[in-house]
């Protein structure tokens, strides 16, 4: 069985762990818009406050994912994660504050515990045997999408019928669960592992990834911000908007789980373009269909190609960096999917000023298109480098006696298939 490895006790609990870390993340958008909705420009004030916390997550994600030690993995990942929690729980308790006062404490809930995806991926695949962590990083996809797919109706639900602060103080206590989770998992990860460059340098080797990796996002924000404007298009109820996203969602679930059924032949940037493809023509069709149904099945058939798409991303980032840059290099992927994610939703909302929106959405797909062309060549020149290094150092080896050959059997290309 394919995930016979992945089903243990340490990794439930790592699963519990991380649902604590990340569902405050899922919740906090929607979250921030029911607090203040009810204020004199509520819905503006709710879109800053939003904002706010988007950058910060963008910002922290990478500041402190680099500095993210595997020695001192567990300690570090607590004190973001309970500095998110306080945060959360000021905004919570506080609904009437400063508009400038929750914008602050919004960017810290963002900020504060952002490298706690990148850490908590890296643990996971420490918990497993090194030839399943394909399917480690499949049920952390389908994780995910469960938690994406149920936090819009716990926000609406409880903003509505309890009080708008509650989606909030329910987040704040989902965080520090996961702080206590994070005792029962291991202190460190990786420790003893030679530093060869400084890791700036080492991630920034990766740049393909992420751009690949932003792109992947900005079609599920393309999708997200512009359904609304494209059902009333259509003639159809604003209301399916709802039930339509969590198709999406749970078809990334489903995405998530099939690609690790099996090794994939072929190498993963390949995957990746494949996929992406499939997935611009799920958004473009979901823009052209002029029927429910239709838009439906294309978006769950989007999600299912998207996730597989981002997993895709994951394992070779994984393949591209040293075990010591994992959690770094999963935490600068974060924000720059985050990026893609708000770049998109920039360009979503000025062409929505002066075209319909089927055509916005497919101007987002042109631009998704060449970023993932973009990564697609940055992947092809930094393979045929390290080939060319390794082919050097085969007839150096070859010149010199004693000398040493390449390492790890001449793994030029890191994308063999998996």
């Amino acid at each position: 069985m394919p995930y016979r490895d992945v089903v243990s006790k340490q990794v439930l609990i790592w699963a519990c762990t991380a649902v604590g870390a990340r569902m405050p993340v899922a919740m906090a958008p929607l979250a921030l818009v029911f607090l203040v909705r009810e204020r004199p420009g509520g819905y503006a004030l709710g879109a800053v406050v939003a904002t706010a916390y988007v950058i910060g997550e963008i910002l922290g994600a990478p500041v402190l994912g680099m500095r993210l030690r595997p020695e001192h993995a567990r300690a570090q990942l607590a004190v973001g994660l309970a500095t998110g929690a306080a945060a959360f729980a000021a905004l919570g308790g506080l609904p009437d504050a400063h508009p400038g006062l929750l914008a602050g404490f919004a960017f810290v809930a963002g900020a504060a515990p952002a490298a706690a995806t990148g850490g908590l991926r890296t643990l996971l695949t420490t918990l497993v045997p090194e030839r399943s962590a394909a399917q480690a990083l499949s049920v952390e996809s389908v994780l995910t999408a469960a938690v994406w797919a149920a936090s819009p109706a716990a926000v609406a639900g409880l903003a509505l019928g309890v009080a708008p602060g509650v989606p909030l103080l329910l987040a704040a206590a989902l965080m520090a669960s996961s702080v206590a989770g994070l005792w029962l998992l291991p202190a460190a990860w990786g420790v003893g592992e030679r530093a060869d460059a400084p890791l700036a340098r080492v991630l920034a080797g990766a740049w393909p990834v992420y751009v690949t990796g932003a792109a992947s996002l900005t079609l599920l924000g393309l999708s997200e911000l512009v359904l609304p404007a494209l059902l009333e298009q259509r003639g159809i109820g604003v209301g399916w908007s709802g039930p339509l996203l969590a198709g999406m969602a749970v078809g990334g679930g489903l995405g998530g789980f099939l690609h690790g059924l099996r090794a994939w032949p072929g190498r993963l940037r390949t995957h990746s373009v494949l996929l992406m493809t499939g997935t611009a023509v799920c958004t473009t069709l979901a823009a052209l269909i002029p029927h429910t149904a239709g838009i439906a099945l294309a978006l769950v058939v989007g999600g299912m190609l998207q996730s597989a798409a981002m997993l895709t991303r994951n394992l070779a980032l994984r393949a591209a960096l040293p075990a010591r840059a994992h959690a770094a290099g999963y935490s600068v992927m974060y924000a720059a999917a985050g990026a893609g994610y708000a770049a998109t939703g920039s360009l979503a909302g000025a062409l929505l000023r002066v075209v319909a929106p089927s055509t916005a959405v497919l101007a987002g797909v042109g631009v998704t298109l060449a970023l993932s062309a973009l990564g697609w060549w940055g992947e092809v020149r930094r393979a045929g480098r390290s080939a060319r290094g390794a082919g050097g150092a085969v007839a150096l080896a070859g010149a010199r006696p004693g000398a040493e050959g390449p390492a790890i059997g001449g793994r030029g290309d890191t994308e063999r298939c998996l």
